[in-house]
């Protein structure tokens, strides 16, 4: 048996698992699809919850860790 990965845009997803679905021992994974919801749920979570002195500009945030880690 082998195993496969393929990267393919959204909109052909279904007709893909469609078409696999019948070939005997097929096993779709996709718990990386379900990672990147969690990931997106908590990202758009915190984001609703942040106020604007919470963000730090990009080269302040370098800095601080360059001071922090010694980079």
């Amino acid at each position: 048996m082998r195993q496969v990965t393929v990267t393919i845009p959204d909109e052909y997803y279904d007709n893909l698992i469609e078409f696999l679905k019948p070939i005997p021992d097929t096993v779709v994974d996709n718990r990386e699809e379900e990672y990147n919801k969690k990931i997106q749920e908590m990202v758009l979570e915190r984001v609703k919850n942040s106020k604007p002195e919470d963000y730090v500009d990009a080269r302040e945030s370098v800095q601080r860790l360059k001071l922090k880690y010694g980079f």
